[in-house]
């Protein structure tokens, strides 16, 4: 599995522009999928040229939540490749000029080793994805309690680590962790860093991460 942080508070890579939000690019099985888009089309698109990543080879956009700054450049994404699948958790409506729109409720698989812990606490879903040293969780900004998001992560295998916005989940929530990039809208960074020093990851536009 190999991760590409697009879009974030921050930036890895110099060269790309930081912005409220987040967006990654993950490879794996066979298929590319665009994990959210930020809160620009502009910045999102502009990253993603600067990346070499070309929108028309993503197969498949999984939004995690209807929140300005992860949703924010979908159309503009859209506009560039139409011919993708839309995961979205049930909640969210209005997603026009898609190939397929596909609403998630219940914790199911998207293909083979790809996964959704489904729609939790009526806002969010993460991406879980199977790697050979377990389940790797791709949250947009964990506003569910991490125990949901784990609990959920776990019918799909052991959890492994996790990649995305934390929110104000408490650092003592991802002691199980043996990977942590904490990114975006993560209340305490700091802490989480301090903490788990061996496990941690730092993230930002540019970042790319590759798991076996």
């Amino acid at each position: 599995m190999k991760t590409t942080i697009i879009y974030d508070n921050t930036a890895f890579k110099k060269d790309l522009q930081a912005d409220w939000g987040f967006s990654a690019l993950v490879e794996t099985n066979g298929k590319t999928i665009l994990f959210d888009t930020g809160g620009s089309g502009s910045i999102l698109l502009s990253n993603m040229k600067k990346l070499n990543i070309d929108p028309k080879e993503i197969d498949d956009v999984f939004i995690s939540h209807h929140h300005y700054d992860h949703v924010g450049g979908l159309s503009a994404f859209l506009d560039q490749n139409h011919n993708v699948t839309v995961w979205v958790p049930y909640s969210f409506r209005g997603v026009k000029n898609a190939r397929e729109i596909i609403h998630i409720t219940d914790p199911r698989t998207l293909y083979e080793g790809i996964h959704s812990t489904g729609e939790l606490d009526k806002i969010e879903q993460s991406l879980c994805i199977e790697t050979q040293k377990g389940i790797i969780i791709i949250a947009g900004c964990s506003h569910p309690k991490m125990t949901h998001i784990i609990d959920a992560a776990s019918r799909f295998g052991n959890v492994y680590g996790i990649i995305g916005g934390l929110h104000g989940n408490r650092p003592e929530s991802l002691k199980n962790m043996e990977l942590i990039c904490a990114t975006h809208c993560t209340q305490y960074k700091h802490e989480i860093k301090s903490l788990y020093p061996n496990q941690y990851i730092e993230g930002g536009a540019g970042k790319v991460i590759e798991i076996l």
